[in-house]
This record gives structure tokens, sequence and C-alpha cells, in this order.
């Protein structure tokens, strides 16, 4: 019996949508340490710039993240600021 290769991974482009909002949520790995969190974040964010999710005060209420060293709303705002930039 042989074992087969793993599938090839396809990354998003470094200008995509996509991508700026996964690396969004990977800047703030201080404040989110877990990975599957900021994973959870990124793919909230992605939804919200494209229209069909919630702003980012709701996302990080309902996500249920583990918020290290600041304070929701402070974290909201660095969120908005750092999503406008996507748009």
């Amino acid at each position: 019996m042989t074992t087969l290769p793993p599938p090839a991974t396809k990354f998003f482009p470094e200008d995509s949508i996509e991508k700026q909002c996964y690396n969004i949520a990977e800047s703030f790995k201080e404040y989110i340490p877990i990975m599957n969190d900021r994973n959870r974040l990124g793919f909230n964010l992605y939804r919200f710039v494209k229209g069909e999710g919630d702003k980012p005060e709701i996302i990080l209420k309902n996500a249920k993240l583990k918020i290290e060293g600041i304070s929701l709303s402070d974290l909201a705002k660095k969120l908005d600021e750092a999503v406008a930039s996507v748009k």
C-alpha cells in the first residue's frame, strides 16, 4: 500500500479581499492568542466586507473569541479602522 502526496494548497493572492481580512485578524494576535479564533475573525471580517456579515462590534460579541489585554470596545474600534482600509 502506498501513500499519496497531500493535495497542493492554493493561497490567496496578496491583494485579494480574503487575504487582507485574514491578515487583519492575524495582526491582532497579541489580543487574540488562539489561532482558530483569529481564523474565525478573519472569516467574519471577510463576510462583513462583502456585505453579508455583521459589524466588528457584533462579530466580537457573537464569535466568542478569547480576548486578552484589551477591552472589547477598544478592539472593535481598531478593527473598524483596519477594515476601512480594505474597502
